[in-house]
């Protein structure tokens, strides 16, 4: 590690100029993670009305959370680079939307092209463009993946209202969208890279950066760099795979279920706010605590359900009915995406960034457990849709009675943090 410095905990550091096009590196990643959107959140939405449908979106998730961790495992020890890697999700997500549209997103083809081949797409791109822009920002690392991963909830939109407004046209929708994923990702393929080995931009002193005290305060730094293998021993990553576990399979029941209620402005705002409220969320737990806000965050997600569960019983009762509806998209949109990139940062905060990445994969792969729950409430619905939207409630509940209590792995268990 010659010409690196350290800081006070002893972690290496190699101070760069800051390349002229960091901020379009930054954008290009965020039009990718856009593009892909449509796979989850559109087909939840538009195409999954039955078990059948239910199902190919399970397999979906579990590929596509299971896809992040050896793209991202291989980039990061060079044996794939980022363009080839990005390339291929270019022409497996455009192969997995293309696939939806034509198959009316059942059968075997679906399961192969949208399920598996589009869940791998999905995978290779969630992983990659989130390991260049944490690596391109590494004095910010989650505000940077927030706002990308933002983009990942909100870049379903455009398709929701297209397909929303046009009902006829929901074919169409999904080949346009195919189409812009291929070519969105590809332009990224060509122009996406990582940084060098341990790069600093040369305009912060990672020094001072490191002491900072008002920074310490709210997002605590580990207490060592833990492998992947040491933080499986820990409680804590358990704990933080369980807590997505349990939020993912209500943020993505809610999209079905709010969908089924025909109101596709409340699916629209619902999407919109699960992306939109990353980065606000990500921003508050700079000021307020990752683990403060994260609790708030499930409690936003519990009360949701709620609210939802309320819009069910009084369906008949259109005025109070619609408030219910709308509240609950709003409740259940700002809690259902903004756990996973506080949940990130709290990986680098508890294990250290330098095997924050692939242990935050194998956080992350807990999804493809979510997606299966998420099917099971999604089935629930269809016969107790009350019982159902509940169940999600205490789902949601637990999470946030929890995160209070993540404690820094590596600390005597008498030191309060």
């Amino acid at each position: 590690m010659e010409n690196a410095i350290r800081d006070w905990r002893g972690r290496p550091y190699r101070p760069g100029p800051v390349p002229a096009d960091r901020m379009r590196l930054f954008w290009l990643a965020l039009a990718a993670m856009a593009a892909i959107g449509p796979l989850q959140y559109g087909y939840a939405a538009l195409l999954a009305r039955e078990p059948g449908g239910l199902t190919l979106l399970a397999v979906w998730i579990a590929c596509q959370a299971a896809g992040a961790l050896p793209a991202l495992r291989l980039v990061r020890r060079g044996r794939l680079s980022v363009r080839a890697g990005l390339a291929a999700g270019a022409l497996l997500s455009g192969v997995g939307l293309a696939t939806a549209a034509l198959s009316g997103g059942l059968g075997p083809p679906a399961l192969v092209g949208y399920a598996l081949l589009g869940g791998l797409g999905g995978g290779l791109v969630y992983g990659i463009c989130g390991e260049v822009v944490s690596l391109w920002f590494p004095e910010r690392p989650a505000a940077r993946v927030g706002l990308i991963t933002g983009a990942f909830g909100y870049g379903a939109v455009p398709l929701l209202l297209w397909a929303g407004i046009a009902p006829g046209a929901t074919t169409a929708a999904f080949l346009v969208t195919a189409a812009l994923a291929t070519a969105v990702i590809a332009v990224a393929a060509v122009h996406l890279r990582l940084p060098p080995p341990l790069w600093w931009p040369d305009d912060v002193d990672p020094r001072t950066h490191a002491l900072d005290a008002a920074r310490l305060r709210t997002a605590p730094e580990s207490v060592r760099q833990f492998g992947l293998a040491q933080a499986m021993r820990t409680r804590t990553m358990p704990t933080l795979a369980l807590l997505l576990t349990c939020a993912g399979a209500v943020s993505m029941f809610d999209v079905i279920v709010v969908a089924g209620t025909g109101s596709w402005g409340a699916v629209a705002l619902l999407v919109a706010l699960n992306g939109a409220g990353r980065s606000v969320a990500v921003r508050a737990s700079e000021l307020f605590g990752r683990r403060r806000v994260l609790a708030a965050v499930f409690g936003s997600l519990a009360f949701g359900q709620v609210l939802l569960a309320v819009a069910v019983e009084n369906a008949a009762e259109n005025a109070a009915a619609a408030a219910a509806l709308w509240l609950g998209a709003v409740a259940a949109g700002l809690g259902g995406g903004a756990f996973y990139p506080l949940l990130a940062g709290l990986v680098r905060e508890f294990f250290g960034a330098e095997r924050g990445g692939d242990i935050h994969a194998v956080v992350y792969s807990a999804k493809a457990v979510a997606g299966v729950v998420a099917v099971v409430l999604a089935l629930t619905a269809l016969t107790a849709p009350v019982g159902a939207l509940l169940a999600a409630a205490a789902l949601a509940a637990l999470p946030a009675l929890a995160a209070p209590r993540l404690r820094l792995p590596g600390l005597p268990a008498t030191i309060p943090l």
